[in-house]
């Protein structure tokens, strides 16, 4: 249990959490030095974390030189986990359900992604793949080296802990998985469908059915003992529509899809190639 100054004076705090890809990092993964310095400066007084489709890896890869105070929403709220690789919670599908999730995409001749927990204690994941890949998957793949944990499989087949399984692909193709997927298992499982920006493609991702951002949000909000009201979130894509009902500020970037600029409180003027969250934090302090 939090001591009680802790939890009060945690309580009183603004909280802000942002989505990484296109909302927070630049079109190149980075994150410019003039948004670090805004960020950290709220970090003295704010509780500031991020919630991503992204493996701890790569995340902590991003932000370097970033202040995060907070758990970190990662793996699309499959894994709640510290900077210092504290797991606070995991959502993960078990060997037998993704085996059968992955036997029944073969039937569509499209082999997933699959992103696992390999072991807890140093929080190791695992990027796994077919040697049967689409061009898509290719051009995703050219962006990781070998020390990103990869692992090519020959007919490729679930672990133990699976945080989730992804399909990239035309978006007729995708679409259709999704129905087959949806018809077969049903509520059973969390299904994103939605454009993925970098390869021009769609991703199908499937995880645990309370895998998402805002069971993430709500599993920070209970570690730090903060109030949702005074939570300010930023996003992008499908994947933060859930979190922006929890919030009390939910905020999506000008280049945002347009479902996710309905579903926000504000709307910015600028993207993420333009410092758009940092600008907004600017703002607020000027104001």
């Amino acid at each position: 249990m939090l001591p009680l100054f802790f939890c009060y004076t945690t309580f009183m705090k603004n909280i802000y959490i942002t989505d990484l890809d296109h909302t927070f990092l630049q079109n190149d993964l980075s994150v410019s030095d003039y948004t670090k310095k805004i960020w950290n400066s709220y970090a003295k007084n704010s509780i500031m974390s991020i919630a991503t489709a992204r493996t701890y890896m790569k995340t902590a890869q991003f932000l370097k030189g970033v202040e995060i105070n907070a758990p970190m929403i990662l793996l699309d709220g499959a894994l709640i986990a510290t900077v210092d690789k504290k797991i606070i919670e995991t959502k993960t599908l078990g060997r037998d359900a993704t085996d059968t999730i992955i036997e029944e995409g073969w039937k569509f001749g499209i082999y997933p992604f699959l992103l696992a927990l390999e072991d807890e204690k140093s929080l190791r994941e695992s990027f796994v793949h077919d040697k049967v890949l689409n061009r898509y998957q290719r051009e995703v793949l050219s962006r990781y080296s070998s020390a990103d944990n990869l692992q090519t499989e020959d007919g490729i087949r679930a672990k133990d802990e699976n945080f989730k399984i992804v399909y990239m692909g035309e978006e007729e193709l995708l679409r259709e998985l999704y129905e087959h997927f949806l018809d077969k298992f049903g509520d059973s499982i969390k299904y994103i469908l939605a454009p993925e920006t970098y390869t021009g493609c769609y991703f199908l991702t499937i995880l645990h059915k309370e895998a998402d951002k805002s069971h993430g949000i709500k599993s920070v909000s209970e570690a730090m003992g903060f109030d949702l009201e005074k939570l300010t979130v930023f996003g992008d894509n499908f994947n933060d529509m859930g979190m922006f009902e929890l919030a009390g500020t939910s905020v999506a970037m000008n280049n945002a899809q347009p479902e996710v600029k309905e579903a926000a409180d504000i709307i910015l003027g600028h993207t993420n190639e333009e410092n758009g969250v940092a600008k907004y934090l600017e703002g607020l302090s000027n104001g």
